[in-house]
């Protein structure tokens, strides 16, 4: 498989959000914001690519039986570098983010791909997955919380847009499940008649 279609298929074809309907917490209730969504959508991306690769490579190791432990000690050991990391250079994001940093080391989407797709390849190929992986799942979360944030506050990546207030309930967790319904259907669609 070549390098574009390790990125179409975590954008398009397996794109966590839209098609595989995976990792829906982070999802409804970090894209409060565009700026929320791509900061969860990037530290995602950053602990798939880590433990991807450092999966893919003692996979071959690890006995059958306690594989899952494993794996879940080499991701939590990935978000706690991103933890620290972020703790270091972007505070505002990490305290904004909150307890759905730490959250990361249960995401199925990380733990999904680990055992579906890390463990059965290359390293190289792992790492392309997991960039493509998470560059789909960034995409996702930030246009969910660019259009959050347009028709609730009429502001876009925190810059207002116009005077007024938007719609209280695009703000609230009820227009999470709007938007991300409305933005499932239009995706699929889209991606059907890009099939044809």
């Amino acid at each position: 498989m070549n390098r574009n279609n390790f990125l179409i298929k975590g954008i398009f074809t397996e794109n966590p959000t839209f098609v595989l309907i995976l990792g829906m917490c982070p999802t409804l209730a970090t894209t409060t914001s565009a700026i929320n969504g791509m900061g969860m959508g990037m530290a995602t991306t950053f602990v798939l690519i880590v433990s991807n690769i450092v999966i893919s490579l003692i996979s071959s190791q690890v006995p059958g039986k306690v594989r899952i432990p494993v794996y879940i000690v080499v991701i939590a050991s990935a978000v706690t570098v991103l933890q620290l990391i972020m703790q270091a250079f972007t505070p505002g994001l990490y305290n904004t983010l909150g307890i759905f940093i730490p959250l990361i080391v249960v995401n199925c989407i990380i733990l999904g791909r680990a055992e579906a797709f890390a463990s059965k390849n290359s390293v190289g190929a792992s790492a392309l997955d997991g960039i493509g992986i998470g560059i789909g799942f960034t995409l996702s979360l930030t246009v969910i919380g660019l259009v959050r944030e347009l028709l609730g506050s009429l502001s876009a990546f925190g810059f207002k847009l116009g005077g007024g207030d938007g719609v209280l309930v695009f703000v609230l967790a009820p227009g999470a499940f709007l938007v991300l319904g409305y933005l499932m259907v239009l995706f699929n669609g889209l991606k059907s008649k890009m099939n044809k």
